[in-house]
């Protein structure tokens, strides 16, 4: 099999993998702050992959710092914004994503496409039918999307990056621990009374097997896969196939907190999906024979 057909198929694992850390993050969020999720995942990963940092460049290590900021941020707007809105109307608007990168063109003054235009009326009418089922627009909304464009500059900068990388491992073993290290900051800064109490150790041995899936797994594993997965694929393929990571987050919440989607749910969320496949399409060219 191709490299380019494997690594399609590993960004088609990791969005798979990704809906699945909606509901486990929306159960962690009532016992812990955004920050504490984001030191306890990325903390263990980093554990697991701490032995590749010997193998790291001065390239490696800079690519991998500035990858960990920009996902350190997307995933504190994320978790932020999960504390106070469902698990599938978070991943909805998260998966804007794909549509930042282009939108990033008009604001250095390059016109889009038609069929960016089109992508852009149809994500915003699948807006506005998700935030009138959810009786308006909320500080959770806001929140998703400020994660929806951090998430939409790290993906673009994972493309680029993971081409120069001398060590893919390196990199992602960089990138998980910078995650750790800015939350571990942060809660040094803002929660320095939190970091001595003994309720964090009961609240972990009652989470323990929510973060050791997320840990493992849905952090060191996945991120992993989706940096080599992103090294073989372009970003408009890897766009089109996270593009379908809200249809799996609502699955998930589904079976994992039982929550129901109502109809006008279902059909914002289809006119999204629709937008950001629609942004990402470009028609097969023809050839002109003489």
């Amino acid at each position: 099999m191709p490299k380019h057909i494997q690594g399609v198929l590993a960004l088609l694992i990791v969005t798979v993998v990704w809906g699945t850390t909606f509901p486990a993050m929306k159960d962690l969020s009532e016992h812990f702050s955004a920050v504490w999720i984001a030191f306890l995942r990325f903390a263990l990963a980093g554990v697991l992959l701490a032995p590749f940092l010997l193998r790291a460049s001065k390239a490696d290590g800079v690519a991998g710092g500035v990858l960990g900021l920009m996902l350190f941020a997307a995933f504190m707007f994320q978790v932020e914004a999960l504390g106070q809105m469902s698990a599938s109307r978070n991943a909805f608007i998260t998966g804007l994503n794909v549509l930042i990168v282009p939108l990033l063109g008009v604001a250095a003054g390059r016109m889009p496409e038609n069929r960016i235009i089109i992508a852009v009326l149809l994500s915003m009418a699948g807006l506005f039918v998700m935030c009138w089922d959810g009786g308006g627009w909320s500080t959770g909304d806001t929140l998703a999307l400020a994660g929806a464009l951090c998430f939409g500059v790290y993906v673009k900068l994972m493309e680029t990056l993971t081409r120069r990388a001398d060590n893919m491992m390196a990199l992602t073993a960089v990138q998980i621990i910078a995650v750790a290290v800015c939350a571990a900051l942060w809660i040094a800064m803002t929660e320095p009374q939190a970091i001595d109490r003994t309720g964090v150790e009961e609240r972990i041995r009652g989470n323990f097997y929510n973060l050791l899936y997320l840990g493992v797994f849905a952090t060191a594993a996945i991120i992993s896969l989706q940096t080599w997965g992103q090294r073989h694929a372009s970003a408009n393929e890897a766009a089109i196939v996270y593009a379908f990571e809200p249809a799996c987050a609502a699955i998930a919440a589904y079976f994992w907190l039982a929550e129901m989607m109502t109809m006008r749910s279902v059909v914002g969320g289809l006119l999204l999906i629709a937008g950001m496949i629609v942004s990402q399409w470009r028609p097969a060219v023809r050839t002109a024979h003489s």
